[in-house]
């Protein structure tokens, strides 16, 4: 009788033990779901025309820009922000789930700050210059191009559009060189690759599109996608 009532009186303790645990884990499961940052998204409204009219940007730039938010500390309205690229991220293979990500990769940050879209309130500090681009015109492109020799056997152009990504203009450059093998059978003397950027330097060797004799057409193909967009 002594066993049988030990054995009953222990079995509302292990129910208790039970339901105590299952309710922690509902509660660790709500905080994590609070904590949650949303994912990166095309950057707001109202942090490109603060960037585009207040900080001078590029329009066409700027709108390709990404931008990650949390709510802001202390009970302040408003979010911090951090604004990146998502195309250097992509060409880098870094993937930015949210604001923290960021934390590990800071050399990705062009501007961090906060703002306040009922308030229409901004505040953003530029974390990594984009240094000024001097745009040629076809014309200078192609005595360039036509100047190059065995000892100054490349150049290159920063790009507004191409496969590349990076840079002061945002997709890359493109890099002209002569052909070592040219005047030899089959070999044309200008070859043109899209490469992408890191900062202001070429990085790898990039995607080549083309080979031709023709300076006048490296010139054009390179001014198409040499501009500033308005």
């Amino acid at each position: 009788m002594f066993w049988r009532k030990k054995k009953i009186a222990a079995a509302p303790a292990e129910v208790a033990t039970t339901g105590t645990g299952t309710a922690a884990m509902a509660d660790t499961a709500a905080v994590k779901k609070e904590e949650r940052l949303p994912g990166p998204k095309p950057i707001p409204e109202l942090l490109g025309n603060h960037l585009i009219k207040k900080m001078g940007k590029e329009a066409a730039w700027v709108w390709r820009l990404s931008a990650v938010t949390r709510p802001r500390a202390g009970g302040e309205k408003g979010f911090d922000v951090r604004i990146f690229s998502d195309y250097e991220a992509s060409d880098k293979q870094f993937k930015i789930k949210d604001y923290t990500t960021l934390d590990q990769h800071p050399k990705l940050v062009l501007f961090e700050g906060w703002f306040d879209k009922e308030a229409k309130m901004v505040e953003l500090e530029e974390k990594r210059v984009i240094p000024k681009v001097t745009i040629y015109a076809e014309k200078e492109i192609r005595q360039q191009v036509e100047a190059l020799t065995e000892k100054e056997s490349k150049i290159h152009y920063y790009l507004s559009a191409s496969p590349a990504s990076g840079g002061p203009l945002g997709r890359g450059a493109a890099l002209v060189e002569l052909n070592p093998e040219y005047p030899a059978k089959g070999h044309k003397k200008y070859i043109v690759s899209a490469v992408s950027v890191d900062g202001t330097e070429l990085a790898g060797k990039g995607i080549k599109m083309f080979d031709t004799n023709d300076p006048k057409y490296v010139a054009r193909w390179v001014k198409e996608r040499h501009f500033k967009a308005s």
